[in-house]
């Protein structure tokens, strides 16, 4: 077990382009769907619990890892979202340093950034439908969540406290 963790989790970090929330759709669907470790609310849960923690993004890959595997699947996750993706960053550090003053290099990076956003805009979509909610509710919170994030210079924490209150709010 310890070692399929190990592994799923090294491969969605070499294509986290973007951060560790630009891979949470098909973090979503290996863990949930493809593998059965974790249930769409459970998925949801650790989700919110490692963006509300301080710290980097990368906690939820470490949470995640230790439900599916105690302390061993937390640190096989962890190591497994690290290790690789820090490997291919030094050489694509060294690949970039030598071609610097290539012509398309520049457009190549700026390829990049919408192929970045896309990932995170899925990302979003994939956590409002794990939320179980029906209708476009879900879909609504994470489009007012996301221009709230980026238009206004307040902390993303007012989104998680916010969304947790309109959630007592709909349970209660």
């Amino acid at each position: 077990m310890i070692l399929q963790i190990l592994l799923t989790f090294s491969i969605l970090s070499l294509v986290a382009i973007g951060g560790a929330n630009a891979v949470l759709p098909e973090m979503h669907r290996q863990l949930v769907e493809l593998r059965g470790w974790l249930d769409d609310a459970t998925f949801s849960q650790l989700y919110a619990l490692a963006q509300a923690a301080p710290g980097p993004n990368i906690l939820v890959a470490s949470v995640m890892g230790w439900r599916i595997g105690g302390a061993g699947g937390m640190a096989a996750a962890t190591f497994g979202m690290l290790v690789p993706a820090a490997i291919l960053a030094w050489f694509m550090a060294g690949l970039m340093h030598r071609l610097r003053g290539a012509a398309w290099l520049k457009p190549a990076q700026g390829g990049l950034v919408p192929v970045a956003i896309g990932l995170i805009l899925a990302a979003g979509i994939t956590m409002a439908e794990a939320s179980h909610s029906h209708g476009v509710m879900p879909l609504v919170v994470a489009a007012v969540s996301t221009v709230f994030v980026w238009r206004t210079n307040y902390s993303p924490l007012w989104v998680l406290a916010g969304g947790g209150m309109l959630g007592a709010a709909l349970l209660g």
